[in-house]
């Protein structure tokens, strides 16, 4: 953490939330909550693990009291009766309970939260959403003391680490912008002896992002750094093939039993290795050709760096993680629905048509070109064609019973080079909530 930018937070150690009220919070350090969400097919438990403080606050300072969408699940910190801030988020345990393992077995899954430091006594509520019907299926609620002694400090010697984008600024400069959004890269799966490929994979997903509207203009709002974790072995977990490797992360490929569902269950001793680099979103690059990857709202990225599909996977799976948007690919053999036509999906590039005014119908009926670049991720000219936003059965992984808004997207194929004009418009105001005060 660099001396200046410490200093400089610790004077403005209150600031001006959303609304203008000024909110009980310390902005000069991080709050920073371990969770175990626990359970089966049926059940639900949360319970508390740990409470860290990190020096500096890399998060929102807008919006404070607000979530830009729902998610499967909430944070949300109180002082009295007031809500300081919320989050939302998805998280891998939600996801499991809808496989076929889950009907089988308990299982407990790492969770972490980060919020800025509360000065005073705070309540906490942890909130998990039924997949069927969107109401509250667990809910957890304690006390944060900011003075309790037990609040372990990490951070205080941070890994090795390097700028690469300071929203288009001098990358000497001390100051991160509190306009920006700072996304860390983290190296998985690479030794010591290839940290040079690693730099070169980060230049390249950064390129690769850039290359996407709308980041290709908001690119100025971001802020991007890498984090050099060393791993013991090259290369990544493949258990199918009986290959375990000692890596940074201890990501593994045979998610759920699925070939290319890349994952890590190790989110404690991630954000220990992370602590103390100002973060708020995660890209992590594992160095493998294996293809695969996976991203998890307002938890991380996790995408193969070395695949020939990484360009435009690793966009995809910021699509996920960063955007909250859906996949807008679907199966005819699906184990179980994720979506059900009383409930509208809180991801805002798909509909049951439940409440579809919610979603793209001010975009319905326009004429947008079949894509906004000149080439595609292979290099291959491409022929623009007008095509209409509608409403196009499937998505979701479901065939049936679920919209999206066109009918290829980055959120669909790897093949098609652009976000569709509804993820687009989502992705902007995802940039936007982050960085700019909404006012309804």
């Amino acid at each position: 953490m660099r001396k200046l930018f410490i200093l400089t937070m610790a004077l403005v150690a209150v600031a001006l939330p959303c609304h203008s009220e000024v909110a009980p919070l310390d902005f000069s350090k991080t709050l920073r909550l371990n969770y175990i969400f626990s359970g089966n097919a049926n059940t639900q438990e949360i319970t508390l693990a740990e409470i860290c403080s990190i020096e500096g606050w890399a998060g929102r300072r807008v919006n404070l009291d607000e979530v830009p969408v729902k998610g499967n699940g909430q944070l949300t910190m109180s002082v009295g009766d007031k809500v300081v801030y919320k989050t939302s988020f998805s998280t891998l345990f939600q996801e499991w309970q809808s496989t076929e393992e889950a009907t089988r077995v308990s299982k407990a899954f790492e969770n972490v939260f980060l919020a800025p430091m509360p000065t005073e006594k705070a309540s906490i509520q942890i909130q998990l959403y039924d997949f069927k019907n969107g109401d509250v299926s667990c809910s957890f609620t304690h006390e944060i003391d900011p003075n309790d002694i037990l609040i372990r400090p990490v951070g205080m010697n941070p890994a090795p680490h390097e700028w690469i984008w300071k929203g288009g600024n001098d990358l000497s400069a001390d100051l991160r912008s509190d306009e920006r959004i700072d996304v860390a890269i983290v190296a998985e799966g690479y030794t010591e002896d290839e940290m040079d490929t690693f730099m070169a994979d980060a230049y390249e997903a950064m390129e690769s992002m850039w290359a996407h509207e709308p980041y290709k203009q908001l690119k100025d709002r971001f802020n991007l750094v890498c984090v050099k974790l060393p791993s013991k072995d090259s290369g990544v977990s493949v258990p199918r093939e009986g290959i375990w490797k000692e890596t940074a992360v201890g990501s593994n490929f045979d998610s759920f039993y699925s070939d290319r569902y890349l994952t890590t269950l190790h989110l404690f001793h991630l954000h220990d290795l992370l602590a103390g680099i100002p973060y708020e979103h995660l890209i992590i690059l594992a160095n493998t050709d294996t293809y695969g990857g996976g991203g998890i709202y307002n938890s991380y990225t996790l995408t193969t760096a070395h695949h020939p599909g990484f360009r435009p996977v690793v966009v995809h799976e910021f699509g996920h993680s960063f955007a909250g948007l859906a996949d807008e690919y679907f199966y005819d053999d699906q184990y179980s629905e994720y979506y059900y036509p009383d409930v509208e999906p809180w991801e805002r590039n798909i509909t049951t048509m439940k409440d579809f005014d919610s979603k793209w119908r001010s975009l319905k009926g326009k004429m947008f070109d079949s894509n906004d670049t000149d080439i595609d991720w292979k290099g291959k000219k491409k022929v623009d064609k007008k095509i209409a936003v509608d409403l196009y059965e499937g998505g979701g992984y479901q065939s049936k019973g679920v919209w999206r808004g066109f009918p290829d997207c980055r959120m669909q194929t790897n093949t098609y080079p652009s976000f569709c004009p509804v993820c687009r418009e989502a992705i902007r105001w995802m940039v936007d909530f982050y960085t700019k005060e909404i006012v309804d």
